[in-house]
This record gives C-alpha cells, structure tokens and sequence, in this order.
C-alpha cells in the first residue's frame, strides 16, 4: 500500500472587520469595510516519490499522464484546467475536447513544454519517469505511483485533490464511492455461496486472466464473486486447457479491440462443452471501468456484481 503525504507549509487566513451603524443613511467607514478573503500562500505537497513540489498558488492548468487520474481531476472539479491528457482519455466526454500529449507510454515532451502547464500529474509503476527534460524546463511533475488496490485510489483522489486546493471535494468524492459500494455488498449480503468466474483481460491465442495480488481481484472481492484463476498471481498468461480444465461456469471478458469478443470465445475449439457457453453465462465487462484505478471502482463493483447476481438487483 502506498503511503500517501500531504503538507500544507502555510494556509491562507481571512480577516473580517465590523462596521458600525449609526443610522440608516450614515457611511460605513473605509476602515471598518470587511476585509476580503486572502488568498491561500504558498503551500508544500509530496508525491509518491518522496518529492516535495511546492505551489506559490493554486495550478491553473494541468497536464494529466493517465485516465484514471483525468477521471479523479473531473470528478473534484478540475477538470476544466487540463490542458493536455492521454490518447486513452475518453471519460467523461468533455476530456475528448483536450489536446493529446501523451500515448499513456510514451509523453511529448516537447509539445507539454510549449503548454507550459502549473502542474502535470505524472505516473510510475515503480521504474524510471522519464520526467527529466520536463523539470529541467521548470515544470512542476507530481508522480502518481500505480495504484493496486483500493486504498490506493483513495490516497490518489486525496493526493491530487490537495495538490489542486480542493481537499474537501477529494473528500466528499472518497465517501460517494465507498457509499456506493457499501451499497452494492448490501444487495450481495445474503448470497450464500460465492459464484464463480472466469475473468478474460486478452484473447485467444495469447489468454490473460488476472489473478491474487490485482486490482481486479479487489473488484471481484468486493462484488462477492470468486476468481477461478485466483490462485495464481498477478495477470498470468493460461492456456486454453486450463480454462476448460476448469470448467468455468460464467465468463466475463472484457477484451474491446476485436469484433464481437463474445462470438470469439463462443467459436473456440473445444471450448463448447464449458458449462458457460453451454448455458449462455458469459458476458462483455467495459474495460474501462473496470481496469482504471480511479473514481469509477464503485461502479466496477456495482458492474461484476450485477453480472454475477442479477437477481438481487431486481
């Protein structure tokens, strides 16, 4: 689990004075007018580095590396500030309309450069950032390592929210998904037995499933529904006859880049007697809900529990 520092090294302060009124007509002295807000001074955050940015004000524009925390900019009300995002940002709509900086591997650094923005949120899954050209220009790059589970996501949405000013949004966000899925594990509460799954991330020849130790697996955990492949670890390449070893009974892939993902799996060799395509249990899962690390792991859960156990949904 990540750990996650957040440090303010200075928060602005507000000064309100009082008029006094002597009558209706009578002017509030120039002295005694309210005094406006300040506006809050410099302030220190650290990232998943260990590195302290510190901010003289709040970013006005923002390059964001990674959908998922486009995703979390939006949902706290930043989102209007990005100025560039990722090939892959397509949630919620508006991030459509913003400029492609980055293909999610690889980042134009030249063209972020011309951008000149406050702030880019950047990600690591733990090797080097690349980040170098871009701080030798000046620019300030916050680092988000790879979340792997959900508490991670959680100190995400409240890292960027504080690098942004808007801790109480980050806040509030934080409590509308675990909410959401409290609810969902209420509906699933009085399943007596755990179904079983077959979770499909990559196709026919070349099948990845996800196994322990996986933010999918956290999904399928907190929907009540057993992994087939859970006893192995990470995302493991299998082969065909392991899954008809298995004998799934329901399938869900969530495989978006061939035509009709479920026919393929329906039309492999061998695969007709699997009790899943036997009795129609195999269904498509967005890939983008479910495999981004943000604001949406609610609807995650709400989506494999659905799937799973229609009926306490009805």
């Amino acid at each position: 689990m990540k750990t996650n520092l957040f440090k303010f090294l200075s928060i602005g302060t507000m000064a309100l004075a009082l008029g006094a009124c002597q009558s209706d007509t009578a002017e509030t002295p120039e002295s005694e007018t309210a005094a406006e807000p300040k506006e809050q001074t410099e302030y220190t955050v650290t990232d998943d580095l260990d590195k302290e940015l510190t901010f003289e004000e709040v970013p006005e524009t923002i390059v964001s590396l990674i959908p998922s925390n486009t995703e979390i900019l939006y949902e706290i009300g930043a989102g209007d500030k990005l100025v560039g995002v990722t090939d892959y940002d397509n949630y919620p709509a508006e991030a459509a309309d913003v400029e492609r900086v980055s293909d999610s591997v690889a980042f134009n650094a030249e063209r972020i450069i011309e951008l000149d923005p406050d702030v880019v949120i950047g990600y690591s899954t733990g090797g080097p950032t690349g980040f170098e050209d871009l701080e030798a220009a000046g620019i300030q790059v916050f680092v988000i390592e790879s979340a792997e589970s959900f508490e991670d996501v959680y100190g995400d949405i409240e890292q960027i929210s504080t690098v942004m000013g808007l801790e109480d949004k980050g806040d509030e966000l934080i409590r509308s998904i675990q909410q959401q899925i409290e609810e969902v594990q209420e509906k699933v509460a009085s399943v007596e037995e755990k179904k079983e799954l077959y979770f499909e991330i990559s196709p026919s020849p070349e099948i990845y499933t996800t196994g322990k130790n996986t933010f999918q697996q956290e999904i399928l955990d907190h929907a009540q529904v057993e992994n087939l492949f859970g006893d192995l670890e990470g995302w493991p390449q299998i082969s065909e006859e392991e899954v008809i070893e298995r004998n799934p009974k329901i399938i869900a892939t969530t495989v978006s880049y061939v035509e009709d993902p479920i026919d393929e799996i329906k039309a492999r060799e061998g695969w007709n007697d699997i009790d899943a395509i036997q009795n129609d249990q195999i269904f498509f899962l967005d890939s983008d809900i479910t495999s981004r690390p943000g604001p949406r792991i609610g609807d995650a859960v709400e989506l494999v529990a659905e799937t799973v156990y229609p009926e306490a949904f009805e």
